[in-house]
């Protein structure tokens, strides 16, 4: 272990497990019944889960065992009450734990370190490479999408709690932690009802004004701090997109209406923001020429805010009174100018649409609304006969035409989308809301639809400010990406349309559905050469492509270390931009605090423009490399579905995980499946959900099933040293394998070990264990570790106590699932199967990017 992890783990030691140690014995307060008692219990409990577990038992065995020997209770609501007890206590137990990680985050991370601003210029001035950095500066970007993914478990009352919670523990307050523990022992974990569209949109515009908006504006300052007057970044370095309330893909409940409402509140979001800065400009510039120009700006600000003025304040007005003050602050010693160009950094980044709101739609909505205008005889009678080429060139000859929907809202909002992008362009600005997003895009088609889209609603070709981008996720339509992408740069229509876009082209790769069709190496290995595919035809045709990914938390939707795997990219993929998105759990873990937001906002810039100054080249695969990787990903695929197409695989989930409670937990507007048919298909299961529920019962093997096979027949045809050689050469392949130690990390087999004689699921539970211990087996013999995550020991801890702090959740939620399988006549049945769902929160929420 390096010294500074070695540091990093004894900071971790005193300022989070101590910690919790400590403030934990404050729950014996907190207003449950009997809460005393039920701490008392929830010990000894943990314990006979551990030892059960270890003496390959059943959840069912271990918990009745322990109410016969620790209790006195006979009636089964009583026995159903106290696990009740025990699931609040727990859940609560892990909003400390929380809390205390974020409380001690500069602690545990070096803020000044690797990954980080001052270290990439520290880098750069040693190898004498300012002029490239400023170069690249200017030319690079990370976008960080918010997404409205059902991830988040905590509801924005708890999230508040531990932000507060963290800043009481920072200072040791111990008055203040135990009034916060008192409040959270009296807060509902569980919404009564789903959330709205709007609803998700406003819990995310909280994270945008409280900790994106600093976050951005520090980072921003730091950079000018460390060149001095030699950097000047107009360019807007950081981003910002969103997707709730405009990402209809699965989401009936997402309309015009709640767009340009999500857009209006976006605009006030930023315009509250800005006014709130320039409040506490004017106490501080206080002298003349600064007061009258800061005064100004305040009262513009209030009047766009609350006087529903007719004058709309610009972006460029805002920039302009605060460069005039910037001029008046020279003159008198710079005092407060930081200040000053904090808020200039803030306008050019955020605008005034604080996000940029992407519309996104399936590509089969867009079929069948194409296919309805046959019979209103806008398209040709045989139109859904004809062949691509023939269906692309009627597209592209649309004007404006009145078009009849007799009562459908999803085909009058799928026109009416195409308006709105035009409405928040007017009022917002244009980089306000410019990208239409097609889900499972396919062919050239399904893009050239879009654009007629916003011809049939009256857009002229040249006026068109919108990006077209497809959205590439199975395995198949990955290997076919750069063919349709030839294509449409082919079409002189749509090449005519990406001149308009400064010949640019915006691709998304999504990891999500990409890991649950092929498995974890393929998914992977099949989005790194997609984007040397398209980087590669993009090239050719004078296109600049950037590369949009759609990720998740946990590493089987492409989270996990992801700034490594975007320092890891070689030479052949395009690094114009880093744009990915961020949902639910990976939010408030990783961008929670404005500590942890700008600290992992700089590792993605780091990532970024390091790659690109100093490692493309060596980061690039050989082709000896390349084919070790191509046979890896192979051999594991073929593992992979012989697990997926096992005919009880999604039988498995159905019955033995808590996946049919997923829509009962009211975390998110969207339906946890696409389409209306009553049974459950993987094609139409959502990632989340899919990997969630394997994630609860402990299992993650979309995380790492297949890799153990791969691995194992390398070795068996002599190739053992080349996989060793590729796993220290290689920074991707390294990140990928560090990634599966993560998923295996939050496995635990013997909670499910029961089923391994199940005469239904025996054999399939079998194939994933035996598959874990491979894996286990040869990523220990290729890292020389004993453990698993030794490389991070940081976070091998951190996992490790919550890990231990939810087993008796994990337990108490088999055993429900097992109660419902085997009593489906138990007048208990709803009570079982609401403890089983509420044990999704805690399972979940301690895993941090669980789903």
């Amino acid at each position: 272990m390096s010294q500074a992890s070695s540091v990093a783990l004894q900071e971790f030691k005193n300022h989070v497990a101590l910690k919790f140690q400590l403030y934990n014995s404050l729950f014996t307060s907190l207003p449950f019944h009997s809460i005393e008692k039920t701490g008392v219990l929830l010990s000894l409990f943990l314990l006979q889960c551990e030892e059960g577990f270890g003496k390959e038992q059943s959840p069912s065995k271990i918990i009745n065992d322990f109410l016969r020997q620790n209790t006195s209770y006979e009636k089964e609501a009583d026995r159903i009450d106290l696990l009740f007890r025990f699931v609040q206590y727990v859940e609560r137990q892990v909003v400390l734990f929380d809390a205390l990680e974020d409380a001690a985050f500069k602690e545990v991370n070096d803020t000044n370190g690797p990954g980080t601003i001052k270290q990439l210029c520290s880098q750069t001035g040693q190898m004498h490479k300012e002029k490239e950095l400023i170069k690249k500066l200017n030319d690079f970007a990370v976008r960080i999408v918010l997404t409205a993914h059902p991830t988040q478990f905590y509801t924005g009352e708890v999230l508040g709690i531990i932000n507060d919670l963290a800043k009481a523990l920072k200072e040791d307050d111990t008055e203040l932690v135990n009034t916060y523990l008192q409040q959270l022992g009296r807060t509902p974990f569980l919404k009564k009802h789903k959330p709205t569209p709007y609803d998700e949109a406003l819990s995310l515009l909280w994270f945008l004004e409280n900790v994106f908006y600093d976050a951005a504006g520090n980072i921003m300052s730091i950079l000018k701090n460390e060149f001095s007057e030699s950097i000047q970044v107009k360019h807007p370095l950081i981003q910002m997109g969103f997707w709730p309330g405009a990402d209809r893909d699965g989401n009936p409940f997402v309309t015009t209406a709640v767009t340009l409402k999500v857009a209006e509140a976006l605009r006030f979001g930023i315009l509250r923001s800005y006014h709130k800065n320039a409040r506490w400009l004017k106490r501080r510039l206080t002298f003349k020429g600064a007061s009258e120009l800061i005064t100004q700006l305040e009262k513009r600000l209030y009047d766009n805010l609350y006087n529903n003025v007719s004058d709309k304040i610009t972006q460029q007005e805002i920039i302009d009174i605060l460069e005039n003050i910037v001029i008046v602050l020279r003159q008198n010693n710079n005092l407060f100018i930081e200040d000053v160009y904090k808020l200039i950094f803030k306008c050019r980044i955020f605008g005034l649409y604080f996000a940029s709101l992407d519309i996104r739609q399936d590509s089969s909505i867009h079929n069948k609304f194409f296919d309805s205008l046959v019979q209103q005889k806008i398209l040709p009678a045989n139109y859904s006969s004809l062949d691509e080429d023939k269906k692309i060139d009627i597209l592209l000859k649309l004007k404006k035409t009145e078009v009849s929907f007799d009562g459908n809202e999803l085909f009058a909002d799928t026109l009416q989308s195409a308006d709105a992008i035009g409405a928040i362009q007017k009022n917002n600005g244009k980089e306000a809301c410019h990208r239409y997003i097609i889900s499972h895009c396919e062919n050239a088609l399904h893009m050239i639809q879009v654009y007629a889209l916003f011809l049939l609603s009256g857009w002229k070709k040249e006026e068109i400010a919108v990006d077209i981008v497809p959205l590439f996720e199975t395995i198949d339509d990955l290997i076919n990406a750069s063919a349709v992408m030839k294509k449409l740069y082919s079409n002189t229509a749509y090449r005519q349309h990406l001149k308009l876009r400064n010949n640019t082209q915006t691709i998304m790769l999504g990891f999500s559905d990409g890991t649950k069709d092929g498995g974890y190496l393929m998914a992977n290995w099949s989005i790194y050469k997609a984007k040397e595919t398209l980087t590669s035809v993009s090239k050719k045709y004078g296109i600049d492509v950037i590369f949009f990914d759609g990720r998740g938390g946990p590493p089987a939707r492409g989270g996990g270390k992801t700034h490594k795997f975007y320092a890891s990219m070689g030479q052949e993929i395009s690094n114009k931009e880093i744009q990915l998105t961020i949902q639910g759990q990976t939010v408030s873990s990783n961008f929670g605090t404005i500590d942890s937001a700008q600290y992992n906002i700089e590792q993605l810039l780091n990532a970024g423009i390091s790659n690109d100054l100093f490692s493309a080249k060596e980061n690039t695969l050989s082709g000896s490399e390349e084919k070790l990787l191509k046979q890896l990903s192979a051999d594991s695929y073929e593992s992979y579905l012989q697990l997926k197409n096992n005919p009880v695989f999604v039988d498995y989930l159905a019955e033995i995980s808590a996946l049919r409670f997923y829509s009962e937990t009211n975390i998110g507007s969207r339906p946890t499946k696409r389409g209306k048919a009553s049974t459950l298909t993987l094609n139409d299961l959502r990632a989340i959900p899919f990997v969630g529920s394997f994630s609860q019962m402990k299992q993650n093997v979309s995380g790492y099933y297949g890799v153990g096979t791969a691995l194992k027949k390398a070795e068996a045809n002599h190739k053992w040293k080349h996989v060793q050689a590729l796993y220290k050469n290689s920074l991707f392949f390294k990140t990928l394998i560090d990634n599966c130690e993560m998923a295996m990390m939050k496995c635990y087999f013997p909670l499910t070990q029961y089923l391994s004689d199940n005469p239904r699921y025996g054999k399939m539970w079998n194939m994933m264990n035996n598959e874990y211990n491979l894996t286990v087996e040869y990523i220990k013999k290729l890292s020389g570790h004993d453990t698993l995550m030794a490389d991070y020991p940081v976070e091998q801890s951190s996992v490790q106590m919550r890990e231990r702090i939810v087993l008796p959740l994990a337990t108490i939620q088999q055993y429900a699932l097992m109660q419902i399988r085997e009593k489906k006549d138990s007048p208990f049945k709803e009570k079982y199967e609401k403890l089983a769902m509420r044990c999704s929160f805690g399972l979940i929420n301690a895993g941090r990017n669980s789903a």
